[in-house]
């Protein structure tokens, strides 16, 4: 018979106490992502950033050294990255909704921030929040060209109904319909539609969940 786990109130106390100090003696965003524009190097951990890095660290902004310049720090205001510009003909961006700035930071330009992210022109319906904000390659998208910049004209995707039969599985299908006397005026491909509504297909759904 399994020992009964005995409640310890004083330790439990003394872990949360250590657990609270670890928190708060944890380095801050404005520490551990400093930079040395001289060295490129982290003065926290000795880091040394890659070199392909350096011309983006020395031309380009963190998120938030464009956010502390901006009444509100930006709340509203749309921000885009150098690297989706480049990448992507669609729109990329994110619409700031909310601002949380490590005012223990110099010049306050750390932070965390939240918004609705629009990818290759698909906006997500939830505020969640901004990742890479100390990634030097944020740009800010002037008040005047906001319009111009988010304005999209999605086009329509395009919808595979067949495939190819894989070359074996394709000779075998042949092979069967010149046994057959079939004449071969088509070549066989695999309908996705057929595939998609198979009764079999919604089985194995059910058949593949979680078993009480």
């Amino acid at each position: 018979m399994a020992r009964k786990k005995l409640h310890r109130p004083i330790a439990a106390m003394a872990k949360k106490i250590r657990d609270y100090r670890a928190l708060k003696n944890r380095p801050r965003d404005s520490q551990r992502f400093a930079l040395d524009y001289e060295t490129m190097r982290r003065p926290l951990t000795q880091k040394r950033l890659p070199v392909r890095a350096w011309e983006d660290a020395r031309n380009e902004n963190r998120l938030f050294a464009l956010l502390c310049r901006l009444p509100r720090f930006g709340v509203g205001r749309t921000v885009t990255r150098k690297s989706w510009l480049w990448e992507h003909d669609e729109p990329c961006y994110w619409v700031i909704t909310k601002v949380k700035a490590d005012y223990t930071a110099e010049n306050m330009d750390h932070g965390r921030a939240w918004g609705y992210l629009t990818f290759r022109g698909k906006t997500e319906e939830e505020v969640r929040e901004i990742d890479k904000v100390m990634y030097h390659d944020w740009r800010m998208v002037p008040k005047h060209e906001e319009e111009a910049f988010k304005k999209f004209t999605p086009v329509p995707e395009e919808t595979i109904r067949y495939l190819p039969y894989p070359p074996l599985l394709r000779a075998m299908i042949l092979a069967q319909w010149q046994k057959e006397g079939k004449p071969i005026t088509e070549e066989p491909m695999i309908d996705l539609a057929k595939i998609m509504a198979s009764p079999l297909r919604g089985a194995k759904k059910k058949a593949a969940g979680t078993p009480v």
